[in-house]
């Protein structure tokens, strides 16, 4: 079978189902305190803290997170390049995820990710990744280093890629999907990366055999934030967990000019989880980019919006915390959330 073929045999992807209308919340309410009733996608757990494993904990324990038990989950965080958090996934939060997701009865984990500044198993190897799965017990993957017959493409109706993209099958097949991702601009025209850029990772540079490299159709389309939002519609995480600890304010997505956030979100919505995210940018005072506009008029979140991925409006995003100090540093970020 030639690429051709393949490629429309393997279109069978359709949009993701529109999410439910949630009751409206009224914004000059405030953040609503945790209760014990189960949540829907549209809430943000929202932790103010300077710890994070006590953060990770804190949020899954907000959002009621009961999604492990007996799974075989992938578990994706940001190994883009080896520089320290917000660079990439702080150990912290990865380690306190795992641990986490394992007392919760995950029968197995596996991470893995594609780096995009440097070859993934040298920086998954200076990041200590192997050390930590041999001590906590978790699989490893590198998207690198797969096969052929690993790589399922995709090609969304309306998609902007010229000849789709490729998720590997090990995440795919999992049970379940966990993304963990960071709080931080980015310099190379995604304009901001947070969940639904993370996503990106998952994609393939190359396929096995082939010369043709995606990422570099990415980065020079006039379409590249709208493409990262339509490699989201190829799955749907139960969890994502954003540290926030520390961002990057402008530059990104290596390096840049950092500030101390003191959040952990957590959620299940992609769209609700990014435009908290650029709320905080915003309220710690970002790039031009960042800072034009309505929220949800940010291509990213526009695009994603438009294919069905989450919330289409602020007002369906609840800000979930349980203590007075988050709860007050929620209600401004929430307002940005309207501006």
């Amino acid at each position: 079978m030639d690429r051709r073929t393949f490629l429309k045999a393997s279109a069978v992807l359709s949009s993701a189902a529109l999410l439910p209308s949630w009751p409206q919340f009224n914004p000059l309410a405030g953040p609503r305190q945790a209760t014990a009733t189960p949540v829907p996608n549209t809430q943000v757990a929202f932790v103010k803290t300077e710890d994070r494993a006590a953060g990770v904990k804190k949020a899954l324990e907000l959002l009621g997170f009961d999604g492990a038990k007996g799974k075989s989950l992938f578990l994706k965080p940001n190994f883009n390049s080896a520089d320290p958090a917000p660079g990439s996934t702080h150990p912290d939060t990865l380690r306190t995820l795992v641990q986490t997701l394992q007392t919760l009865g995950a029968e197995q984990i596996t991470v893995g990710d594609r780096s995009g500044m440097g070859q993934t198993r040298a920086v998954m190897e200076q990041l200590g990744i192997f050390r930590m799965a041999e001590e906590l017990g978790f699989n490893t993957v590198i998207f690198d280093e797969l096969t052929a017959d690993d790589w399922t493409l995709k090609q969304p109706p309306g998609s902007h890629w010229q000849q789709g993209f490729a998720l590997p099958r090990p995440v795919l097949e999992a049970d379940g999907i966990i993304q963990t991702c960071c709080l931080k601009t980015h310099r190379y025209g995604g304009h901001f990366t947070l969940s639904l850029k993370n996503s990106v990772g998952l994609a393939a540079k190359r396929l096995p055999g082939e010369s043709y490299n995606f990422m570099n159709e990415l980065h020079g389309s006039a379409h590249q934030r709208r493409m990262i939002a339509e490699v989201n519609t190829a799955y749907q995480p139960d969890l994502v967990v954003l540290d926030g600890v520390e961002a990057f304010v402008d530059g990104g997505p290596a390096q840049g000019k950092k500030v101390n956030a003191n959040v952990i979100l957590a959620g299940i919505d992609r769209v609700a989880i990014d435009a908290v995210g650029v709320a905080l940018l915003r309220y710690f005072g970002t790039t031009e980019v960042v800072s034009q506009g309505a929220i949800f008029e940010q291509e990213q979140i526009a695009r994603a919006v438009e294919l069905g991925i989450g919330v289409d409006s602020p007002a369906k995003i609840e800000l979930m915390t349980g203590d007075p100090a988050s709860a007050a540093y929620a209600k401004q970020i929430q307002e940005i959330l309207y501006q």
